[in-house]
């Protein structure tokens, strides 16, 4: 395995934006925690939680939280290691309200943050993260960043060949 990720999510209903994370970290062969705690339910586990991440192998958290979204930057007020949040669509606003509060962090406490629901990117971020340390993984990420080319060159071929039988 390749570096160690913990994915946190703020409740077991962000479990299906969590799901690409998990599957593209595996596929890379990143070794994963996966907890549920609560930046306001449970904020002596979340704080013990990333405090103590480093200590357990732990090389990139990913907050993934609605609502009110606090998860990731409680997570970075607690260690030094990379925090990336992942805000999770919402009823109320569509998700913006989750991505604000994700993305809008103070001073001195930085926190990467991908799209709403923007599971697989949270996870290629912390695979590019974990890159600089394990060439192992720069090397899947050369050859997933062909495999994107080649597929949307195989697309635009296709669709000239579409277009032509119109």
């Amino acid at each position: 395995m390749n570096g160690c990720v913990s994915v946190i999510m703020g409740s077991k209903s962000d479990l299906d934006v969590v799901k690409p994370c998990l599957k593209t970290l595996k596929d890379f062969g990143v070794k994963t925690q996966t907890h549920v705690l609560s930046a306001h339910r449970t904020p002596e586990q979340v704080a013990s939680a990333a405090a103590q991440a480093k200590k357990n192998g732990v090389e990139v958290i990913i907050g993934v939280a609605g609502k009110a979204a606090a998860l990731a930057g409680v997570l970075a007020g607690h260690t030094s290691l990379p925090v990336i949040g992942l805000p999770v669509a919402t009823s109320m606003m569509g998700g913006l309200d989750s991505l604000l509060s994700t993305v809008q962090m103070p001073g001195g406490v930085p926190v990467a943050t991908v799209a709403v629901n923007g599971g697989e990117n949270a996870a290629l971020l912390a695979v590019r993260i974990l890159s600089v340390k394990y060439p192992e993984l720069a090397e899947k990420l050369d050859a997933h960043r062909e495999a994107m080319k080649a597929k949307t060159l195989a697309d635009d071929a296709a669709l000239e060949k579409e277009l032509k039988n119109l």
